[in-house]
């Protein structure tokens, strides 16, 4: 790695631990409506409707040590166990569904809308995600509440998937893309310093010499190892 690049990594850690510890905005940035292609508007509109979570889907065996983990750290706001397992099942599913780090997904609710699931921010994004409701109009159905937990979280997941595509894997502007606020740090350097002072996760199965590999990792720049690459 170039003296660059090590100054770019460094400088980027130091803006996480600095954001770890910034109040909570109190309203969502602003997607921008954009032209989608035919091909596209379809693959989306599939992903959005198809595949709803299995019964039972919060009892498999081995979602158990991550939920009760996660419900402990959610639980200031959720008091209701069922509720916890509830919603942090549904965050599990859609980011497995999606391909998405559930961390991340719940490093967004918490910085987007506090997990307030009626939250409306000044721009009109709406719920856990803040979904803009001009994406019903384009991929989803009129009937579709973006109030309502499953569908809040798949379009949240679905659209946070698409622009980790187009960004060939970036979070770092996938996030600001999903946030309206591409080119600029403050939204993904405030969600993954959400992701790692509140909801980081290293399951106990790891082995040793992973759980080694994976904490160097993350050192190095302060943040879940492959999560966020800073441009």
């Amino acid at each position: 790695m170039t003296h660059n690049g090590i100054f770019r990594r460094l400088m980027f850690a130091a803006l996480l631990a600095a954001a770890a510890f910034a109040p909570l905005p109190a309203s969502a940035g602003a997607q921008v409506e954009e032209h989608l292609a035919q091909s596209v508007v379809m693959g989306l509109a599939k992903s959005i409707s198809d595949a709803p979570i299995p019964t039972n889907y919060a009892n498999r065996d081995d979602l158990q040590p991550w939920l009760r983990e996660m419900s402990q750290r959610i639980a200031f706001k959720f008091p209701e166990e069922r509720e916890r397992r509830e919603l942090l099942a549904t965050v599990y599913y859609e980011a497995a569904r999606a391909g998405l780090d559930p961390q991340v997904m719940l490093g967004v609710m918490y910085h987007e809308s506090g997990f307030k699931k009626y939250a409306i921010s000044s721009a009109g994004a709406r719920g856990y995600m803040q979904v803009m409701p001009f994406w019903v109009k384009q991929i989803g159905q009129p009937e579709q509440n973006l109030f309502h937990l499953r569908t809040n979280l798949r379009y949240g997941a679905v659209i946070l998937r698409y622009y980790l595509d187009v960004e060939n894997g970036d979070y770092y502007r996938a996030l600001g893309r999903y946030n309206g606020s591409l080119g600029k740090s403050d939204y993904p350097i405030a969600v993954m310093a959400a992701v790692n002072r509140h909801f980081h996760y290293a399951p106990v199965a790891a082995t040793a010499v992973n759980a080694a590999t994976a904490v160097s990792a993350a050192a190095a720049v302060n943040t879940p190892a492959g999560v966020l690459t800073p441009r």
